[in-house]
């Protein structure tokens, strides 16, 4: 192969100087006109002395307590989680969630009439379940490592499903 004096060859050549960066940084997030921003609420620190006198409302919506569940309680509501590589099953405050290579459904509780679970046919799939009113319903499955954790995941979505249901009777 022979090489020519000023050949540069397939590829252009390289920049005298690099590129500096990834561009300007990107613009700050501003609540749209009407929205509150989200403030988290401030941290007590526990030998801290308390102030004296009105203290300033938190910029976070304030939502009733649940019975039995004081303020401090970092969680007041439960939530479930359950996960393979492929699929996800969540259930929280918010409704149920499924969740398939990247694509969620999400059912809100307002919208769900009951929720179903059970094993599937091979003995380390959890099924669930969503049921509407009108009798449409909506299947996520998730595979357990194994038999013991299946279990544990049974243990974990019946109070779940028994505190959001049971809640929305009221």
């Amino acid at each position: 192969m022979q090489q020519q004096t000023g050949d540069q060859g397939p590829y252009p050549p390289p920049p005298a100087q690099p590129p500096q960066g990834f561009g300007p940084p990107p613009q700050p997030y501003a609540p749209a006109p009407g929205q509150q921003a989200y403030a988290p609420a401030p941290v007590q620190q526990p030998h801290a002395p308390q102030p004296q006198g009105p203290q300033p409302q938190s910029l976070q919506p304030q939502s009733p307590q649940p019975q039995g569940q004081s303020p401090q309680d970092p969680s007041p509501h439960p939530d479930f989680l359950a996960a393979d590589r492929r699929q996800a099953i969540v259930v929280d405050a918010e409704g149920v969630s499924f969740e398939h290579q990247g694509q969620t459904a999400d059912f809100p509780w307002h919208h769900i009439q009951t929720v179903h679970y059970k094993a599937g046919p091979v003995g380390t799939v959890l099924m669930v379940a969503v049921v509407f009113p009108d009798g449409r319903f909506f299947e996520g499955m998730v595979s357990a490592r194994n038999a013991a954790t299946l279990q544990e995941w049974f243990t974990e979505i019946a109070p779940v499903l028994g505190y959001y249901l049971a809640a929305r009777g009221r």
